[in-house]
């Protein structure tokens, strides 16, 4: 035997009424649900796109920045290197001062003097290495003398071993000529251990008479 439910027809159809909305708002809310997920990966796309547009950006300037500061070192080494050969050339040219102001006085010492005869001039000495005395001086005569040919002596005085000491051997006496104007220079060999505090030279003739005679202190 067979028990079967019969319901109105009406009933059935607000059944299968209400089925149909359900299913149809399920599937209305699945669309919605859906496209706020597109929505939002659109978003997070875009979003990543503009953060790597600013690190392109970002990078971009770094990159200026960098060539800038590289610049910036080039130019203040350049800078410095120009300031260091300016202070050797200053330097140089400061040494050729002094050189020339030396230079200037040693030659006006050469202005015309009212005296007759021979004349030392300029006579300066100075202890360049230990045992060595460089010298240097002028010896003038006046124009219409003969032409002068003879010697010159260097005598040095000082203490040598906390004594008085002086220096006058032949090998200090040299040849000089002079037809106006002679400018002599030379060193003269002496002990080590000696203390020169003075200096003189004597223009000797062929029969031993001093004809000139200039003496200096260190």
């Amino acid at each position: 035997m067979i028990v079967r439910s019969h319901l109105p027809w009406p009933l059935r159809w607000a059944v299968g009424a209400l089925a149909l909305g359900f299913s149809a708002a399920l599937a209305l809310w699945a669309f919605e649900f859906g496209k706020s997920i597109a929505g939002l990966d659109r978003r997070t796309t875009e979003e990543l796109v503009a953060l790597r547009a600013e690190v392109v950006g970002l990078r971009e300037k770094y990159d200026e920045l960098q060539k800038a500061s590289t610049t910036a070192d080039s130019l203040l080494k350049a800078e410095r290197v120009a300031q260091e050969r300016l202070g050797q050339q200053l330097r140089a040219l400061e040494s050729e001062k002094q050189s020339l102001q030396s230079e200037l006085g040693f030659f006006q010492r050469l202005l015309p003097s009212s005296s007759e005869g021979m004349q030392l001039r300029g006579l300066q000495a100075e202890v360049s290495l230990p045992g060595k005395l460089d010298y240097r001086m002028l010896v003038v005569q006046q124009a219409r003398e003969p032409e002068f040919d003879g010697f010159y002596e260097v005598t040095l005085t000082g203490t040598l071993d906390g004594k008085p000491w002086s220096m006058s051997l032949p090998e200090t006496r040299r040849p000089i000529m002079v037809k106006q104007v002679a400018r002599v220079e030379g060193t003269v060999d002496h002990p080590p251990s000696a203390v020169i505090k003075g200096v003189q030279v004597k223009i000797v003739d062929a029969r031993g008479s001093i004809r000139a005679t200039q003496s200096t202190r260190l």
